[in-house]
């Protein structure tokens, strides 16, 4: 059975990081699990040395260092739900290394983080942080972008997410195994609907459509314990095209709340694999995504 023991939301006090929040909560309830809040002051005065006495950038910065505890306890006050004790951390040095650090000294199995849209210049704030913690990251990374259509409750429920329908996009490689693991959990713990989609990128004209979108599904279908697939709630679907464009596609046209994809690893040859499939799926998906690695 999987388990989710230490969530990290990673904060900057933007609306980004406050839908982020709201995941990191629900997932919290749901699991069970101890939620670390997490916000990062860079050392601002680190690469001129010589040109600020350091006792003024000491004052300086422990001035921002209050700062930012009262904005942490702020934020967390206002917008946390019943049940839910956070515990709040400010850090300080590089933000990514400060992250992956904390998850590392923590065991965080889960980091939760916002990212800052998905068109535009808004693509190099993803490329900043959130782009190097679900590529470094040892434990799953759930991208929380803005949705498309509304799946945040209602300010008075408990649980402040509502996750109706998951989407699973597998390539049928090892690496897909475990994310499936997270899609199968998740939607038993929100008792949601669950999609598998397999994308192919061409039918050769020799093959037969209807046979090949069969043998397709039946393999889909297979992934899946048989007392789990009978469940009314578990679709299998294949689409043809390119991968990425088709999960978001497939994503938008069903409203799915939530998609969950496997990527490959964390080294210098999987970054062109990541880039591909999965950072276009969080770059353009109007839900947020979880990034599972092998």
């Amino acid at each position: 059975m999987l388990r989710i023991e230490h969530i990290l939301c990673p904060l900057d006090f933007s609306e980004f990081s406050a839908r982020a929040y709201g995941y990191a909560q629900s997932l919290a309830r749901h699991y069970q699990a101890k939620l670390f809040l997490e916000h990062v002051l860079q050392p601002i005065f680190a690469d001129y040395p010589h040109y600020i006495h350091p006792d003024t950038a000491h004052d300086l910065f422990q001035g921002l260092r209050t700062h930012a505890e009262q904005q942490l306890q702020e934020f967390v006050k206002g917008r946390t739900r019943s049940g839910i004790e956070p515990e709040s951390v400010v850090s300080e040095g590089v933000v990514t290394e400060q992250i992956l650090a904390f998850a590392e000294a923590h065991a965080v199995d889960l980091i939760v983080m916002g990212t800052h849209g998905r068109r535009g210049f808004d693509h190099l704030l993803l490329g900043s942080v959130t782009e190097k913690i679900l590529r470094k990251a040892r434990c799953p990374v759930l991208a929380v972008s803005k949705p498309t259509h509304d799946f945040v409750a209602p300010e008075g429920d408990a649980d402040p997410v509502r996750l109706r329908k998951i989407l699973f996009a597998t390539d049928f490689s090892p690496h897909a195994e475990r994310a499936l693991d997270y899609a199968l959990s998740l939607a038993q713990e929100y008792e949601a609907e669950l999609t598998l989609l397999h994308v192919l990128e061409e039918i050769p004209p020799s093959w037969d459509l209807a046979t090949v979108s069969s043998d397709v599904v039946s393999r889909l279908e297979r992934l899946i314990r048989a007392e789990t697939r009978n469940r009314r709630t578990l679709k299998s679907r294949m689409r043809v095209g390119r991968p990425y464009q088709e999960i978001v596609r497939h994503a938008l046209e069903t409203e799915t709340d939530l998609v969950v994809l496997g990527v490959r690893g964390r080294n210098a040859l999987d970054l062109a694999l990541f880039g591909s499939t999965a950072h276009r799926v969080i770059h353009q998906a109007p839900c947020p995504v979880l990034a599972v690695h092998i």
